[in-house]
């Protein structure tokens, strides 16, 4: 009676809020909500996964069997068991609507009918893969638009998605896995989505469950698992799917303290925030605080602090050092401005969720901390539950440092300064004297004091001093009290004096300030764009040394530039540019040490020592350039050379081995067939005669490797491509195989043909299945009983050759169970007389796998070696389809 009454109480509420209208008789108010009016939108729960297979749709599928039993109305709008009989296990017991049925191009195809959904009114409706593309002439072009809909009428939705759908992570996933997915979902739907739970699988695990079959069907999983299912891809894919997720409680917890208006720290997380001024004592302060935040396990974030009118008196050198720094002990950096330090540094640690806050003790004075408490005082009374730690540091108790020097300001400005320095006050004197009836002496003050404050603007400091004092004299002369005298009657004729030159100093200081900074950060930026310049040079350029030199002797209007190196003694031009470079540093007009025996030399124009940073830059590039060339020339002499031996040695082992042998053979068996003395049988004639065509095809097939890795060598290989079928190929390189019953075909006669010189493509495959049939047949251990009766068959196939087409382009793949190779010797194995984990004495000089490898490169394909699951090696030929190819 009670649950009654309280669901009485809930129609009677949503009746309510109805305004008395009439409820669905499909399902009750509480659930659906009004039928006429506006009504309660349903809520989406998303089953989020890193790749197809980790379970997203039976996870889903419980749900629903939960829900179900718990007595919510729940329907199956749409669930693709993709022939997976576990998934397609948990549909019985579940209600499924009725698919629409589609034609598209004479084909018939089958959507979920929304129509059908709307008009059963369920509580919840399933629908999975989100982000599946319908087909035209379904209601809406996606299915999360269907889900849209259905969502709007007030009923919940379960559904799936892979986060290679979601529309922010097209990109990336294409250049991890070097597919891109066609079918998307704009990142906002997956966001808005009520609840996002992650269904998580190990790379490892989602391998077997795939080479078990329990993903895809038998011909697909070779493929699968050597493209899109590599654990490296599967890894990548299943950190992004974390991240995002992490990344999306992150911005809900954010909402969630927005809606709520919510500014007190939550400390679900540790976060600390250390602030630099971007002074000298900014690199301990992010040390420090590194430090803070490794022990509490937290997150680190820097921020400075741009003041609105952007006097901060910090140059931006002092910033990339600070920015360095941050880069070093792997924080983030972030600038915000604000008038206000102290609120707007507490404004972004809020904003933040900031629990820590890391602050350095002040350069001030102790008398300038009398009249201004500073900005630690003033954030350690405003932090509220946000810890602040103060750090002491060098600079602590320095006081300010002022730049003391020539002005700022051009000479031009500076002598129009003293130009009106001595004019205006004259001028304001003569206009004075002249309206001395009409006006009064505090007229003339701030006349005077205005012609003061125009002079700091445009002359700066010394002009503006220089019109104070003449003003003052010609004020005190001409409109004081004894007139015409230079003596101060009054104490306020004094105290107006003083005022002038205050304000003539104080207005200069600042406009002397504004042009020194302005003049830093168009140094700066000049600077900036000079290393991007160099950096771009040294890192693309074919030549970067000589390129790097020029692009310096064209910035600065240099003669020459010559990179000089100390070596037995003396002094060598390793690099240079320019007429009459310098043979020596002290022959340069300027020297720049890089290190103690590497100098850049400069011939043209003594430079200011503004310039010095800008070439001390370019120095090190310079040397970076210098020993980027030796080291690539070093590393090609010495592969050149390893290559070399390893090629020579390899030949004359293969060549004392393999040739010798069948050569004895051949020369065993001629010398028993002439002996006189031995008379043979007819039959053994014949196994001699045998013996002796095997050795010498043995002979012909090793002679035939060595000239086609010659003919590769020296790029002498020059393809015929045209329209050929894996199966013919095969079914041609199977025939001058003696043991081809142990070999098992799995090549439709329907896959695209691919483009191919068709005889190079046979050398190809005839050469990786004899390589299979030596070295990667299962030994009697390992092999199977199929008989029954103790023994392994030899009519049982060992090695497996399939095909499979995937995107633009035709596998050909070739199986084997046997031993597989050694840890990460997958590229090696196609080295020239290379014959990896062998440990019998099988004939061959190991030139199959590398013959092979160079003629599919040479027709535009690739070759790779990747391990079979269960133990073994695949080979895998891929080659681009011939219809893409001609388009």
């Amino acid at each position: 009676m009670a649950g009654a009454r309280r669901w009485w109480k809930r129609e009677h509420e949503v009746k309510s809020r109805c305004g008395g209208l009439a409820l669905s008789r499909a399902r009750p108010a509480s659930t659906l909500g009004c039928v006429e009016g506006k009504r309660r939108r349903g809520e989406l729960r998303i089953y989020l996964g890193a790749a197809p297979g980790v379970g997203k749709t039976f996870a889903m599928l419980g749900e629903a069997h939960r829900r179900r039993e718990r007595g919510t109305d729940v329907v199956v709008g749409l669930v693709e068991t993709h022939g997976r009989e576990k998934t397609a296990e948990l549909l019985t017991g579940l209600e499924e609507v009725s698919r629409r049925v589609l034609r598209h191009k004479g084909v018939q195809f089958t959507e979920m009918d929304v129509d059908a959904v709307l008009a059963r009114a369920p509580e919840v409706a399933v629908v999975d893969e989100l982000a599946h593309t319908n087909i035209p002439g379904s209601r809406n072009a996606k299915r999360w638009q269907d889900v849209e809909e259905l969502l709007d009428a007030g009923i919940d939705v379960l559904s799936t998605v892979n986060v290679q759908h979601l529309e922010s992570l097209n990109d990336v996933v294409e250049r991890i896995t070097g597919v891109r997915q066609q079918e998307t979902v704009p990142d906002e739907v997956v966001r808005r989505a009520q609840q996002v739970e992650l269904v998580d699988i190990t790379p490892e695990a989602l391998r077997r469950r795939l080479a078990h079959g329990n993903v895809y069907a038998a011909h697909k999983i070779d493929a699968a698992l050597g493209n899109y299912f590599r654990v490296g891809n599967l890894t990548a894919l299943r950190e992004l799917a974390l991240l995002w997720v992490a990344d999306q409680v992150d911005v809900a917890l954010l909402r969630y303290r927005h809606e709520q208006r919510i500014t007190d720290t939550w400390e679900a997380r540790e976060r600390v925030v250390v602030s630099v001024s971007g002074g000298p004592e900014s690199e301990t302060l992010i040390r420090r605080a590194r430090r803070i935040a490794t022990r509490a396990g937290a997150e680190l974030v820097v921020v400075h602090v741009l003041r609105g009118d952007g006097l901060t008196g910090v140059s931006p050198q002092s910033l990339a050092r600070a920015r360095k720094v941050t880069d070093d002990v792997g924080a983030t950096f972030h600038t915000v401005v604000g008038d206000d330090v102290p609120t707007a540094l507490l404004e972004f640690a809020r904003g933040v969720n900031a629990t820590q806050l890391v602050l350095g003790t002040s350069r001030r004075s102790r008398l300038a901390r009398v009249f201004d408490e500073g900005i630690g005082a003033a954030v350690i009374q405003a932090s509220g539950p946000i810890d602040v730690h103060m750090v002491t540091h060098d600079e602590a108790r320095r006081g300010p440092r002022w730049q003391l020097g020539r002005s700022p300001l051009t000479r031009t400005r500076v002598l129009l300064g003293w130009l009106l320095a001595v004019l205006l006050p004259f001028a304001v004197t003569g206009v004075g004297v002249g309206s001395r009836a009409e006006l009064t002496f505090s007229t003339d003050v701030i006349a005077f004091f205005l012609v003061t404050v125009v002079v700091a603007l445009v002359g700066g400091l010394g002009p503006a001093v220089g019109a104070a004092l003449l003003g003052a004299g010609l004020l005190n002369y001409f409109f004081t009290p004894p007139y015409y005298s230079l003596a101060v009657a009054t104490p306020e004729n004094l105290v107006t004096l003083v005022a002038m030159l205050l304000v003539a100093v104080l207005v200069a200081l600042v406009v002397d300030r504004a042009a020194r900074l302005g003049e830093q950060g168009a140094r700066a930026r000049t600077e900036a764009a000079l290393l991007a310049s160099y950096a771009r040079t040294v890192l693309t350029s074919p030549f970067p040394l000589a390129r790097l030199l020029e692009k310096v002797r064209e910035n600065f209007g240099l003669d020459s530039v010559a990179l000089l190196e100390r070596r037995d003694g003396g002094w060598e031009r390793v690099a240079c540019v320019g007429p009459r470079p310098c043979d020596e540093p002290d022959d340069a007009d300027v020297d720049v040490p890089v290190t103690g025996d590497v100098h850049l030399a400069l011939r043209g124009r003594t430079l200011p020592a503004s310039d010095q940073r800008a070439l001390e830059a370019a120095a090190g590039q310079a040397l970076m350039a210098l020993r980027q060339q030796r080291m690539a020339a070093e590393t090609a002499d010495a592969q050149r050379r390893a290559a070399t031996t390893e090629l020579r040695t390899a030949l004359l082992s293969a060549v004392g081995h393999d040739l010798r042998t069948p050569l004895t053979s051949i020369k065993a068996s001629i010398g028993s067939l002439r002996a006189h003395d031995i008379e043979l049988s007819e039959e053994d004639t014949r196994e001699l005669l045998e013996a002796i065509e095997v050795s010498a095809d043995r002979l012909t097939g090793l002679v035939d490797n060595l000239l086609d890795s010659s003919r590769l060598a020296t790029g002498a290989v020059a393809p015929l491509l045209r329209a050929v079928t894996y199966d013919e190929v095969v079914a041609r390189a199977l025939a001058g195989i003696d043991d081809r019953r142990a070999v098992e075909v799995e090549v439709s006669e329907g896959l695209p043909a691919v483009l191919a010189d068709s005889g190079l493509l046979e050398r190809v495959v005839a050469n990786v299945i004899d390589n299979a049939l030596r070295h990667g047949r299962l030994s009697p251990r390992r092999g199977v009983d199929v008989d029954g009766d103790g023994a392994i068959s030899a009519d049982e196939p060992e090695i497996a050759v399939r095909a499979s087409a995937h995107g633009d382009r035709v596998e050909l793949r070739v199986v084997d169970h046997g031993r597989g190779l050694p840890k990460n010797t997958a590229d090696a194995v196609f080295a020239p007389f290379q014959r990896l984990g062998d440990r019998d004495n099988t004939p061959g000089v190991g030139l199959g796998l590398s013959v092979a490898k160079g003629f599919v490169e040479a027709m535009g394909g690739s070759i790779a070696a990747e391990d079979t699951p269960g133990g073994g090696l695949t080979i895998v030929i891929s080659l681009p389809a011939a219809e893409v190819a001609v388009a």
